[in-house]
């Protein structure tokens, strides 16, 4: 299979404007990391893949972390002397600082500047902010609107609810020939926020769609979840089932016209670092890698050094770097159409290395096999080789058991389709032979290795 070959096929824009409507049709939702908005967020998701919910009560204990209270909200604002809202959740839902906890009072303007949020360098902007893990409460709003309200006494509510409940979370399994299994994550808990959460939820569910109902090597498993404590949630819940997990790949900020960056996973040398890298470079679009930290997004959960699994971050504009972060600015004028079919398109070449890189040995390893007799090298001589060709010497060269074709691609700088396509070739000509991978055994050795990796971090 080649899913970036059939994407490659459809017409990005028009590829592109069906994530963003599908972007569009999810950004008025209030989520949080709990709660009903979360929960509409993947009823919808559900409409386009086969999605399973789980629901984790809250106190349940997480490892060091404990499930928290769960938060919905149904109405919020600040209204003026004259009954105004001057501010209005029902406008915006970054309105409210998330987790706000209830309150219903008349209160001057001095005391309820201790409660307010803005942004000074970007004055006609919205912060996002949150307080999940200390109860308190609070309105953002633009400097702007700040700076217009009269001294006086305002009208404060917050129509909230903050007690027991759930963390809710969802999960895409889409089984292949191998139980070993890659793993696509993101966080589903922003509310409005359209390249920080939107865009990496809507790539990896037009992904998931995409792969539904291909012959796949290996199982696929996507995790719509909310931001590290949703991460840290699954893990308790898969702690034994977790070394299954080969590859994988945290997706979020997708859709801007930022150039691709790669983070690499905690073991740096991971294949779906190498795959990343190797895609990225050869995108035709600006990419950078960059070496893992613990700090970032929910790959620092899954690379943590109980579990160091091997999981990366895909970004174009890497969280925080860009102004638009965590503000109203970050909307759906802010993601592209043509970003996200490129983001999309970028995700299936990854899957195309993991899902068909393999290896070879030579059945003519004694000096070239003769390739003109087989149609396989141009009829006359005196030209320099064609890539097609040395793609074809490359693998002749480095099959000899031991090479990978991601190696052979890495070595000789030809795309990996490129490479695989002449591997292809070379095997049905009967000069190639497969060799056989047992994928459990190698999912052991590399559990065995992850082990050892955190006996000596």
């Amino acid at each position: 299979m080649s899913l970036l070959r059939d994407l490659k096929q459809t017409d990005a824009m028009s590829l592109g404007q069906q994530m963003h409507r599908f972007a569009s049709d999810l950004y008025p939702i209030c989520r949080s990391i709990t709660g009903n908005g979360i929960r509409e967020t993947l009823a919808r998701i559900k409409s386009r893949i086969p999605l399973e919910t789980f629901e984790v009560p809250t106190g349940k204990q997480v490892f060091d972390w404990t499930v928290p209270k769960e938060w919905n909200i149904r109405d919020a604002y600040i209204a003026n002397s004259h009954g105004e809202r001057v501010v209005d959740f029902r406008k915006c839902n970054l309105h409210v600082m998330s987790y706000s906890i209830p309150v219903h009072e008349t209160m001057p303007l001095d005391k309820l500047k201790a409660h307010l949020f803005t942004l000074p360098d970007h004055p006609e902007w919205i912060p996002y902010r949150t307080s999940y893990y200390k109860e308190d409460w609070g309105f953002c709003l633009s400097h702007r609107q700040m700076q217009g309200l009269a001294p006086g006494d305002y009208e404060v509510r917050i129509d909230s609810t903050l007690e027991a409940g759930h963390l809710t979370y969802g999960e895409c399994y889409l089984p292949g020939r191998s139980s070993d299994e890659v793993l696509i994550s993101c966080h589903a808990c922003h509310p409005s926020l359209a390249n920080d959460n939107l865009s990496g939820l809507t790539v990896a569910t037009f992904l998931a769609e995409h792969l539904s109902g291909r012959d796949l090597r290996y199982s696929y498993r996507f995790v719509f979840i909310p931001g590290t404590i949703g991460a840290i949630t699954w893990l308790a819940q898969n702690r034994d089932t977790a070394g299954r997990i080969r590859h994988g790949i945290v997706l979020t900020c997708l859709g801007d016209l930022g150039g691709f960056h790669y983070k690499k996973s905690r073991q740096g040398d991971a294949e779906v670092d190498r795959a990343s890298s190797h895609i990225l470079r050869h995108s035709g679009e600006p990419a950078e890698i960059l070496e893992f930290s613990p700090y970032g997004y929910d790959e620092r959960q899954y690379c943590s050094p109980g579990f160091n699994l091997p999981v990366g971050c895909l970004m174009r504009s890497v969280w925080g770097s860009f102004p638009e972060y965590h503000t109203s600015a970050d909307n759906l004028d802010f993601i592209q159409p043509l970003s996200l079919a490129g983001s999309l398109k970028a995700c299936a070449g990854i899957v195309d290395v993991l899902e068909e890189n393999r290896s070879y040995r030579n059945e003519s390893p004694y000096c070239e096999p003769q390739l003109g007799k087989r149609d396989l090298y141009r009829s006359t001589g005196g030209e320099a080789g064609g890539e097609e060709i040395m793609a074809r010497l490359w693998v002749l060269n480095l099959s000899d058991g031991k090479h990978s074709l991601l190696d052979i691609a890495e070595r000789s700088g030809i795309t990996f389709s490129t490479i695989r396509d002449a591997a292809d070739l070379l095997h049905q000509k009967g000069l190639l032979s497969v060799i056989p991978v047992d994928d459990s055994k190698e999912a052991s050795r590399s559990q065995g290795s992850r082990q050892a990796s955190t006996q000596h971090s």
